[in-house]
């Protein structure tokens, strides 16, 4: 690399010597960068001061001396008002005579990245003949002889100007192409709108931006390139944004189903406004999990208490109720007895469910086989159905593999299932459609035969407690169904098509690739009935098992058995160890280590094992046991 550049200074060099004209370029801090031979030939100047890096003063103060400027007072003062100048980088054109009688033109132009380069011609000879000219010929008057020599030198001058320009246009031009260059690079839309509403400027993104639109929109009207809902959406602002007013919103991309937000900027001069769209889709998804997070911490700590609370009062109303049941109290009183034991039992029953909704639950996707996830579910939907209820499942969305929480998606669309037989009765139709909307969202919508929402549970049914079905309903399934989805970034809308109820989930689509995943696990479980359910779990996947029952033999497994890929150990183990001591003694950079246990959340053992390793909590079938030892693996 350093060979041809050495090649290619050479050749510049040799170019620039070839030419009649002395040529000097000076740096941003007034040091030579470069000249040819002419340069030193024309000003008879040292071999130091056409060095790289010789300093501008210096040659200034060098000519000064010589008399080159004819006679100078004051050499300092002269040196210093022609480094200013310098310093100025100003375009000019001069001619001046110098010291031996040669007159020349010095044409400076400065570089975009500071300091200048400087052409000097030798115009003695031009001059010369001006003179001449001006001598010989008597049948010219003054005033034609000097607008000649005008016209010659407005010439010259108009040449210096012209290639100025030239420069000026030939950086614009690079300017502008940098511009460009940038603005495709950005992930966002860049545009420019006239006053009367008509696209002047635009990069090539809006299309990417709202999947569907054109990208070549240079003088259409931004209604016609927008369509009818989103400019319906955005036009309030591009009217305030037209009367001088700022602004930055959010908005839902209806054909393409993308939230992209907006900044308009108005411009003052011409009427016009600049507008920045970006695509937000994947960051609301992200933000509106973390909302729903949030929301059940917060309901958590206001439950925990009322919840304990009330489960001691409960405790207490059941032992009184039992006592009561064993006295001779009468018929009469059994019943009352029985009624006030069959309330208490649903009030703990809903305490328990009010936990299950405000405790911690994490979103865990997994890479999901939708297919087989449907007909698993299509398996576990139609053992809830009477026989005369029709349930198809139509699976429209594209095949393969989606990073989904199989189990929160199933326990949402067994609920909504349930809740569509409690509507269509003893005989009816419901029907499960799956499909994916523009790349951004999988949809699964519940359709049923039934009277469908009235218009309160179309506004309320989604709120907790909120139930049609009296003292039958707890007015939770519908709110679960809620948190879950909004727990994975999603949606729930609430409808009514021409023959009954429509309920639609949309979760962020997110492909996953099937990926090999198996290998040899260190299975650590002290009980033997255990231990050979999830040894044939683990087989079936594929993976190779071996077994331990303490911390010590697992310990001297994985010393002897360096291609143990995985090891999964339950907390409690055969010893005075646990499995949180085997994995705490593990060496540095052993292989993934998973913990499984029957623990409470609450037990302090169970809150350190968290903090160590991920935690599987007991019991767990197949898949989602494959699911927790491969998150990112098709299940």
């Amino acid at each position: 690399m350093s060979s041809h550049k050495t090649d290619t200074n050479a050749m510049t060099m040799a170019g620039l010597n070839l030419i009649q004209q002395a040529i000097s370029i000076y740096d941003a801090d007034l040091q030579l960068a470069v000249c040819n031979h002419r340069f030193q030939e024309m000003f008879d100047l040292p071999d130091w001061l056409v060095t790289p890096g010789a300093a501008f003063a210096d040659t200034i103060h060098f000519l000064a001396k010589r008399g080159d400027y004819g006679k100078v007072t004051d050499l300092d003062e002269f040196v210093r008002t022609r480094v200013e100048q310098a310093r100025a980088f100003e375009p000019h054109y001069m001619e001046r005579t110098r010291a031996n009688g040669r007159t020349i033109s010095v044409e400076g132009t400065p570089l975009p990245q500071g300091g200048w380069v400087t052409v000097y011609t030798d115009i003695t000879r031009t001059k010369r003949q001006e003179s001449l000219l001006r001598a010989r010929s008597e049948e010219l008057s003054g005033q034609l002889l000097t607008y000649s020599e005008e016209i010659a030198a407005t010439n010259r001058e108009l040449s210096s100007t012209i290639t100025a320009l030239e420069e000026t246009k030939r950086q614009l031009t690079a300017s502008e192409a940098r511009t460009r260059l940038t603005t495709e690079m950005m992930p966002a839309h860049i545009a420019h709108v006239g006053a009367d509403r008509r696209y002047t400027y635009s990069n090539r993104r809006l299309s990417a931006v709202m999947p569907g639109s054109k990208s070549d929109i240079i003088g259409l009207p931004i209604e016609e390139v927008l369509g009818a809902q989103p400019y319906a959406t955005i036009r309030p602002y591009l009217d305030d944004a037209f009367s001088g007013k700022a602004s930055v919103f959010e908005f839902t991309h209806e054909p393409s189903s993308r939230r992209i937000r907006v900044a308009l900027t108005p411009e003052d001069a011409q009427g016009g406004i600049y507008i920045l769209s970006m695509d937000i889709t994947e960051e609301v998804q992200t933000r509106s999990a973390l909302q729903q997070t949030r929301r059940r911490e917060m309901a958590a700590q206001l439950t925990s208490g009322l919840a304990h609370d009330f489960s001691n009062l409960l405790t207490i109303i059941l032992g009184m109720q039992s006592k009561l049941q064993r006295m001779d109290l009468g018929e009469e009183a059994e019943t009352l007895i029985s009624a006030t034991l069959g309330a208490a039992r649903r009030g703990g029953g809903l305490l328990n469910r009010i936990a299950d909704m405000t405790g911690p639950r994490e979103h865990t996707p997994a890479a999901t086989d939708l297919s087989a996830f449907l007909n698993d579910l299509e398996t576990l939907a139609r053992s809830t159905l009477p026989d005369d209820v029709e349930f198809t499942i139509n699976n429209l969305a594209h095949p393969g593999h989606y990073l989904l929480d199989a189990g929160m998606l199933q326990d949402s669309l067994l609920n909504l299932v349930i809740n569509a037989r409690d509507a269509v009765g003893p005989n009816g139709a419901i029907r499960l459609t799956t499909t994916c909307l523009q790349d951004t969202w999988l949809e699964f919508t519940v359709t049923d035969t039934g009277p469908g929402f009235s218009k309160s549970a179309l506004t309320h049914a989604l709120d907790p407690f909120y139930t049609t079905k009296g003292g039958e309903g707890s007015g939770l399934g519908l709110s679960m169904v809620y948190d879950m989805t909004k727990l994975a970034g999603g949606r729930v809308k609430l409808s009514n098509t021409d023959t009954g109820g429509r309920v639609s989930l949309r979760l962020p689509m997110r492909r996953a690739e099937a990926v090999d995943t198996t290998g040899m696990v260190l299975l650590v479980e002290d009980s033997p009935d255990l231990r050979d359910t999830i040894r044939d779990m683990l087989r079936n996947r594929g993976h190779t098992v071996i077994e331990a029952s303490s911390a010590d033999e697992a310990a001297a497994l994985l010393q002897e058995l360096p291609e143990i890929s995985a090891l999964l150990s339950d907390i409690s183990l055969e010893g005075d160890k646990t499995g949180l001591d085997l994995i705490k003694a593990l060496p540095k950079g052993h292989c993934p280590a998973y913990l499984m246990t029957s623990l409470p959340p609450g037990d302090p053992l169970y809150e350190a094992a968290c903090k160590t390793a991920p935690v599987l909590r007991k019991p767990f079938d197949a898949a989602r046991l494959d699911a927790f030892l491969n998150p990112d693996a098709p299940q």
